[in-house]
């Protein structure tokens, strides 16, 4: 006779069922001190997430007792910037490994629905202008809407036979493709790309490239390395700099584009699960993904609440496999022809 096996809710065990909810956690009984040492965050901008994701996640449940916005998003913030489910963050607000595994898949969906929200180019002509105006400011490029880069995130392999995910150092990663301003808020962010792709491919490929042909600001420019194609809303580096109007062409390109390298390391100190430090993100791709992207929607509100991430130390090693590139020659006329004038007009 077959024996049923009872799926044992580890909370169940732990708490019983005296409570409809799992608040174990108060956050005005600890220090603001303590909560941005194990959550990364202070008290308000806790708060802050708790009234902005509070409803998606209190979505109707068919488990016995549904865990609070507030305990879901303290748990998703421990394990973005620790990197790690183990016991301290759950022991901390009281909730076993497999509740925080939940916890993270909540929250991150949440923040990856509201992307569009945080992560945007400006539309208004002051805006706009305030953007180029401050990132003439950097090192006196003129028209520059955002600098774009690729930043690799290492994740678990997915199939033992799908080889798209192996990058060129033989990891297995995802191929992000972000743009950010002078600030370092993010302005675009496609994390989903596979690792396998070289930066030039994943920009062929990506939406920021339709939206840049077709409709964004034919009066401006991204900048972006030699690992991409020279384009007329894309200006990258002279591949030999001769005159000196070419050198301080460079130069003041290569000032400017370092903006989004220090994003990138930034936002790897503050969200630790990307850094590599604790190991690959264990999760599929796509879930890995929605991870980066909710680490991204996060950054621009912390940006947003005047959290200084640039002032926070790097912290373990940057897994960040980098593209051992060929210099992208481009045979756009047109595009030639505008850096041109950009040399001619502000570097002679």
């Amino acid at each position: 006779m077959a024996v049923p096996i009872a799926v044992l809710d580890c909370d169940l065990l732990l708490y019983g069922r005296g409570h409809r909810t799992l608040d174990r956690f108060k956050l005005e009984d600890v220090t603001d001190e303590y909560l941005v040492s194990t959550y990364g965050f202070p008290r308000q901008f806790i708060y802050y997430l708790v009234d902005l994701l509070g409803a998606s996640l209190s979505r109707p449940t068919q488990r016995s007792r549904a865990i609070s916005p507030e305990t879901q998003i303290l748990a998703a913030l421990g394990f973005y910037t620790s990197g790690s489910f183990q016991t301290r963050v759950g022991d901390a607000i009281g909730i076993s490994q497999a509740s925080m595994s939940r916890c993270v898949a909540n929250v991150t969906e949440a923040l990856v629905e509201r992307a569009p929200q945080f992560i945007h180019f400006p539309e208004d002509e002051a805006t706009v202008q305030s953007l180029k105006d401050d990132f003439y400011g950097l090192a006196g490029m003129p028209g520059v809407l955002g600098v774009v880069d690729c930043t690799h995130v290492a994740i678990k392999a997915p199939n033992a036979e799908d080889l798209s995910y192996v990058n060129r150092k033989g990891l297995h990663s995802l191929n992000c493709l972000m743009v950010c301003d002078a600030r370092g808020v993010l302005l675009s962010a496609e994390t989903h790309w596979p690792g396998s792709l070289p930066d030039c491919t994943v920009l062929q490929q990506a939406a920021l490239t339709s939206q840049f042909e077709t409709q964004l600001h034919k009066d401006g420019w991204l900048l972006g390395d030699s690992s991409f194609f020279l384009r007329t809303w894309l200006m990258t580096p002279l591949h030999i700099p001769e005159t000196p109007a070419e050198y301080r062409y460079n130069m003041a390109h290569s000032a400017t584009h370092n903006v989004i390298e220090r994003t990138f390391r930034t936002i790897r100190s503050r969200f630790r699960c990307l850094d590599g430090s604790k190991g690959t993100l264990q999760y599929s791709p796509e879930k890995s993904s929605h991870i980066i992207l909710a680490c991204c929607v996060l950054h621009n509100i912390s940006l947003e609440h005047g959290l200084d991430v640039w002032s926070s130390p790097a912290t373990g090693h940057m897994e960040q496999p980098e593209e051992e590139y060929e210099q992208m020659e481009s045979m756009d006329s047109e595009a030639c022809r505008v850096r041109q004038e950009l040399l001619l007009t502000h570097f002679s």
